[in-house]
């Protein structure tokens, strides 16, 4: 553990989690879309996964010159609170510089919005990260996944795989919401709102 006190505490680090379900039965569903951009996050820092203490696989790098801690929980979607909170005490990360990356049903597949605080909408990851932090002022970055057809339940609608039509787009809109979080760390909530916010 010395590694990581040594590298990163009491640096100004932004912790990105991304929420989504453990194992290859969930891997490639709608539901860890937050997942899948941490993962492709990873790639550009180039590093690999660590199992640490606080229940994440982390990985600390710098995205576009900032220093970021990239983290997956181990738990289940609806228990994420727990090692999110974990981890942002053992890094003494201020809430701001907490950028959640998460599915959303109530936008439009590959779409990206960006926010400060809010409601959960029904996000079970999300309620139990803003029960854990005790605060809803972190960031979320919101990747639509589009509504679910004719009467699907919403929950099943998350727990299913992309289409094969959305599979073909996935990885262009991925990439989109990979630069939008390295936005968020390099230029702020708002400015990054108005370059990814636009049609």
């Amino acid at each position: 553990m010395a590694f990581w006190r040594r590298s990163t505490v009491g640096e100004d680090v932004w912790l990105v989690v991304g929420l989504g379900n453990p194992g290859p039965k969930y891997e490639a569903t709608r539901h860890n879309a937050g997942v899948m951009v941490v993962d492709l996050l990873a790639g550009r820092v180039g590093g690999r996964f660590k199992a640490h203490r606080s229940r994440c696989d982390v990985v600390e790098g710098r995205l576009s010159g900032v220093r970021a801690v990239l983290a997956k929980p181990r738990s289940y979607m609806n228990e994420s609170g727990g090692p999110v909170k974990a981890l942002r005490d053992f890094y003494k990360v201020p809430d701001e510089r907490v950028l959640v990356v998460h599915d959303e049903l109530d936008i439009d597949f590959g779409s990206v919005r960006l926010k400060r605080g809010g409601g959960d909408n029904g996000h079970n990851g999300l309620r139990s990260v803003t029960r854990s932090l005790g605060s809803k002022e972190y960031l979320r970055l919101r990747f639509g996944v589009g509504r679910p057809p004719g009467r699907m339940d919403a929950a099943a609608f998350v727990l299913k795989e992309f289409s094969v039509a959305e599979r073909r787009e996935l990885p262009y809109f991925l990439d989109r919401a990979g630069d939008a979080a390295e936005a968020v760390l390099t230029s702020g909530l708002e400015a990054a709102q108005n370059t990814y916010h636009a049609p």
